[in-house]
């Protein structure tokens, strides 16, 4: 079995991402911060603002038992519903948690605002969580995210919720840091069509069990200076854990190939 150790997922809510209307900021932040610890960011889902569909991924998202990381929603404004549907994934009831509760009085006093206000009140159902959740601290505004069957919920603004994962990581996942060795190798490969090189791709898969190859076309590009790129193809195989010690014997393999066929190639890695 294919180890999973080092593997998140990321779930991105929001109507106005999917929409336009905000430009999503996470999925870059998360493959960075996950890759400088050595791990790995596994998929991604983006999903609106709706209840039911909200309900249906996060029951798939939790029988998955992949660590995820999931933004936006957890606010208290009716168009905020991923606490509830992370408790109706789960069966579990919405409960409020006292110190989320306690942390929200402080910011309520902080503004000079009684507690039987109803500000504070609305402010207070950001302290709801599924039942038996615990709290994720926020640094920006002391307004805590949840987490529960290593699902890690947090406010969609990048500001709150990047610290928050940067903790979350820290605190729970800090014996995972690069413990898995990865290696690659790629070329560029001129005047030859994909066709010729499958083949390659599909011998090397076959023999040398857990390298995995991959090609991308491109077009071509012209550089500033007015220099072009022909149209090419990046070949490269890649390896994770005990089959990076492979790689070598499969690159030999391949460049040897790649020869016979007569292809161009430019930034040969050996």
């Amino acid at each position: 079995m294919k180890d999973r150790q080092h593997l998140f997922n990321l779930i991105i809510i929001g109507d106005e991402i999917l929409h336009g209307s905000r430009q999503d900021k996470h999925f870059a932040f998360f493959k960075s911060l996950l890759e400088s610890k050595g791990l790995k960011l596994n998929q991604v889902q983006y999903l609106p603002d709706e209840p039911d569909l909200l309900v249906r991924q996060l029951r798939r998202s939790f029988s998955d038992g992949i660590p995820t990381f999931v933004t936006g929603g957890i606010g208290a404004t009716p168009d905020d519903h991923t606490r509830q549907a992370a408790a109706a994934a789960l069966d579990l009831p919405v409960v409020r948690h006292p110190e989320a509760a306690k942390f929200i009085e402080g910011i309520t006093q902080k503004r000079g605002e009684p507690l039987d206000s109803p500000e504070h009140a609305q402010r207070l159902k950001m302290a709801d969580f599924p039942a038996g959740a615990e709290l994720v601290p926020n640094p920006f505004n002391n307004i805590a995210g949840f987490s529960i069957r290593e699902h890690y919920f947090f406010p969609g603004f990048p500001v709150m919720a990047h610290p928050m994962a940067e903790w979350v990581l820290e605190t729970y996942y800090a014996g995972r840091f690069n413990q898995t060795e990865r290696g690659s190798r790629s070329v560029y490969v001129f005047e030859q069509p994909e066709s010729r090189i499958t083949p390659i791709m599909e011998h090397i898969e076959q023999t040398y069990p857990g390298v995995r190859s991959y090609s991308l076309p491109s077009v071509g590009w012209t550089h500033s200076d007015g220099t072009q790129v022909k149209p090419h193809i990046e070949f490269g195989i890649k390896a994770e854990g005990e089959a990076v010690n492979l790689l070598d014997a499969a690159w030999a393999e391949v460049l040897h190939s790649l020869d016979g066929l007569g292809a161009e190639l430019k930034n040969r890695v050996n």
